[in-house]
């Protein structure tokens, strides 16, 4: 189960997402992001009550990540569970994405 909230604040969205982050979730999250990166210039992802994240996910930030670059935008993750820190670090998500 995966439960998404997103608030605005001028070129600036946080979208908190709350589960698990797997193959089935993670077009929920794809879209969620998708629908504000035309228009905002800083997307967060508050992450606080992420439970788990596959592969899948990780693609999601990475694909998101670049989106945001290409429109000279900025992707900032945050709040990073110590279970979900770990797997940064292990796949180097860590270096590659801007962890506030």
């Amino acid at each position: 189960m995966l439960n998404l909230k997103a608030e605005e604040n001028g070129k600036e969205v946080t979208i908190f997402i709350e589960g698990k982050m797997d193959t089935n979730s993670s077009p929920q999250v794809t879209e969620e992001i998708s629908h504000y990166i035309g228009s905002a210039e800083k997307v967060i992802l508050d992450l606080e009550k992420l439970s788990y994240v596959s592969s899948a996910g990780l693609r999601v930030f990475v694909m998101a990540d670049q989106q945001l670059q290409a429109k000279a935008g900025e992707l900032n993750v945050k709040n990073v569970p110590a279970d979900i820190m770990d797997i940064f670090e292990m796949t180097g998500f860590d270096n590659m994405l801007t962890i506030i």
